[in-house]
């Protein structure tokens, strides 16, 4: 069921623009909001670094990092998006793209990764009890897990639903997220051996939208000789 949402959602979300405002051909867009917000300098890549994306998409963000020089591996449940990600990026930027849930793919890679990152991807959308562990454990020491979504409704914490819109005929297909304030974030992370998490709301542009965007930042935290994680709880 929730590989039809995605491959859903894929044909109602458009392609990515020729180009930005500034007239680039590859960016990296963290916000729902275009031309807006901070770019790839979150993640700290570098040239040779390698970065693992959850819930990759179209691959806008992904083949922006491969420009950098990175290792640029996405992931994604939809093969409608990897698809579409392929045919739009495949003169531009060297992908590796899997069709797999994230958890699967973490639970089965055998790589490690500089940077993991989602927006708006696979992190809203997975228990992060059980997310977090996975991805801490396929960061190098230092690496950095970033990643952005929609702020949550007061008073709606937790687990909640999403629905993606079908014909008018059919019912709408459910997927659940998870939706924490900004300081909550924080103590989870800290808990799944995280260090120097930030959690903070991006605001939207000038003009009439009034929803911003919340965007957490944590790097991996090491490991006391006892196995105790410095920075959080085991």
């Amino acid at each position: 069921m929730t590989e039809t949402a995605w491959d859903t959602y894929a044909r109602q979300k458009p392609q990515r623009r020729p180009v930005n405002a500034a007239g680039e051909t590859t960016w990296f867009n963290w916000t729902q909001y275009p031309d807006h917000g901070p770019g790839a300098e979150v993640l700290g890549v570098n040239r040779g670094s390698a970065v693992l994306e959850l819930g990759c998409g179209k691959g806008g963000n992904l083949a922006h990092v491969a420009t950098l020089g990175a290792r640029a591996v996405g992931v994604d449940l939809s093969l409608a998006q990897l698809r579409a990600a392929e045919a739009r990026w495949a003169d531009t930027a060297e992908l590796e793209l899997h069709q797999a849930d994230a958890l699967d793919f973490l639970a089965h890679c055998t790589d490690t990764f500089d940077a993991v990152f989602s927006a708006f991807g696979a992190v809203w959308f997975t228990a992060p009890a059980r997310l977090l562990s996975a991805i801490r454990e396929r960061l190098r020491p230092g690496g950095v897990l970033a990643f952005s979504q929609r702020p949550p409704v007061e008073g709606c914490y937790g687990c909640q639903a999403s629905y993606i819109t079908r014909s008018e005929d059919e019912d709408p297909l459910v997927v659940k997220r998870w939706d924490y304030e900004p300081p909550r974030w924080t103590q989870i992370l800290c808990a799944h051996g995280f260090t120097g998490a930030t959690a903070r709301l991006l605001p939207p542009p000038v003009g009439p939208r009034k929803i911003g965007t919340l965007l957490v930042r944590a790097t991996r935290g090491a490991v006391t000789r006892t196995g105790a994680r410095r920075g959080g709880t085991q």
